[in-house]
């Protein structure tokens, strides 16, 4: 039996330096006995002359064992030595032994790991800070006293250094003390709960938010004290309340629900309108406020049924240019405004460089519903079949006899139709003006959404360079 002496109970320093050494001369686990400070010696008088021994393999011992050593040996428990040697043993011929769960050393290891990483992220949320005085240079003084379950003040005082580097602070646990100066973190032994103030003026505070975040609609206590152990309440100022809290919480949630208002959404809203508009029948619209209204009671196709909201277009009741696009996407079907999503990003980009102002010009759409297929969460845009661009021709029609623009540009191929009643492709009408008689000239062009679409981006800027051009020809005619 080779006995090995450790300086601390975390001296992992110290464990890798032997584990090293007894691992290159093959010494199995059952011959090793570690020693801790204050533990007798072995009943046999075991051997601790590592020096001694002479190696016969080279130890390979990846980062992520060494990183999870290093927290190991910060848990409560007299076979982490142990068990960490067995498992630097075995790393030797399996190197991927921590990815082997159904392994009873890094069965071990893993739970360890998660009780070490439990308890540090208790330590960052429940130490409690209390002022101490003023040093000489105006720096403020806190402390904390808190009762870790394991040895982790080195562990989890990084984080307070990096969370409050503008103040001196000293946290005290049983075993081990940190202490931040402004420049330096460094550790000492530890202390008694008396050594750290029992009162300040910050408890109020902490007592103050505390009341403002509680939520007794929300209490479920066997959840609270899962994640805030009582064992951590005598040194938390906001624990005293919390009794107290629990016995109103029923009734304080009655009183919540008694006084409670809830404010209409958007989207209900939309829906009262629509349902207010139906009860009072159609009406003829006659300018195009009155067929904004007259909109939200349309039924000719099966769209209303699962949109928002219809989206009528918007801009100068006068305008010399309309641009007539597909349809409502989902941003615009929540907003009611048309092209204020990715397309109308670049459609406001395009009609600069054309020399368009956006609010000189009337945008609408030939479709007025958001045709959509729900995938998850989404809503998937779906291109709008012949029948419903024909049904909405209607709206697009009002529209067009109230705007009378000049040029109307027509995005895409539903657009196309929705304009001239019948189905056109656009790349065979592209780079043409079609006479419209007394509703004036029409400029076809593509969607802006089908640049999004394009992944080559020497294609992208050509087709886009060519929108503009269409753009700069509607301004041209319309001028």
């Amino acid at each position: 039996m080779i006995e090995v002496e450790l300086q601390s109970e975390t001296d992992f320093e110290g464990w890798r330096v032997a584990a090293r050494k007894l691992c290159a001369a093959q010494i199995r686990p059952a011959q090793i006995s570690w020693r801790l400070p204050g533990q007798a010696g072995s009943l046999f008088g075991g051997d601790s002359r590592l020096d001694q021994l002479e190696p016969v393999r080279e130890v390979r011992a990846t980062k992520p064992f060494l990183d999870l050593a290093r927290k190991i040996v910060c848990y409560r428990d007299e076979q982490r030595f142990d068990r960490l040697y067995s498992a630097l043993f075995k790393l030797q011929s399996a190197p991927h032994i921590l990815s082997h769960r159904l392994d009873a050393d890094t069965d071990w290891l893993m739970s360890a790991q998660k009780a070490i990483r439990r308890d540090i992220h208790k330590m960052h949320a429940f130490v409690r800070f209390r002022k101490a005085g003023e040093s000489v240079d105006g720096r403020e003084h806190y402390a904390a006293w808190f009762e870790p379950t394991h040895r982790i003040t080195t562990l989890g005082a990084p984080f307070f250094r990096r969370r409050f580097p503008n103040m001196n602070w000293v946290i005290v646990t049983p075993e081990a003390s940190a202490m931040w100066d402004g420049s330096d973190l460094t550790y000492g032994p530890g202390g008694r709960r008396e050594d750290v103030p029992s009162d300040d003026s910050v408890e109020d505070q902490w007592k103050t938010y505390f009341q403002a975040i509680f939520n007794p609609a929300r209490l479920k206590v066997s959840a609270m004290t899962s994640e805030m152990p009582k064992k951590y309440w005598k040194n938390m100022p906001e624990a005293a309340l919390i009794p107290d809290m629990i016995a109103s919480a029923q009734a304080r949630t009655r009183q919540m629900q008694d006084e409670a208002v809830t404010a209409p959404t958007l989207l209900s809203s939309r829906l009262a309108e629509r349902h207010q508009a139906q009860r009072q029948g159609p009406e003829t619209p006659q300018t195009l406020e009155e067929a904004r209204k007259a909109i939200l009671h349309c039924t000719r196709c099966s769209l209303h049924c699962h949109a928002s909201q219809p989206v009528f277009g918007e801009g100068p009741a006068r305008a010399r240019i309309m641009i007539v696009g597909e349809q409502p996407g989902d941003q615009e079907d929540i907003a009611g405004k048309p092209f204020v999503g990715p397309a109308g990003k670049v459609l406001d980009g395009a009609l600069e460089q054309a020399g368009i102002e956006r609010s000189a010009v009337y945008v609408t759409n030939a479709v007025k519903h958001f045709k959509f297929t729900p995938r998850g969460k989404r809503r998937m845009h779906a291109k709008p079949n012949a029948g419903e661009i024909d049904h909405c021709r209607w709206w697009l029609d009002l529209e067009r006899a109230q705007v009378d623009p000049a040029v109307t540009v027509a995005l895409g191929a539903t657009a196309l139709r929705g304009v001239l009643g019948k189905s056109v492709k656009v790349g065979d009408v592209r780079g043409t003006v079609i006479d419209l008689g007394n509703r004036g000239q029409l400029v076809p062009t593509i969607h802006p959404s089908y640049l999004l679409r394009l992944p080559d981006k020497g294609l992208r800027a050509e087709q886009e360079a060519m929108f503009i051009d269409d753009l700069a020809r509607a301004a041209r005619l319309a001028a």
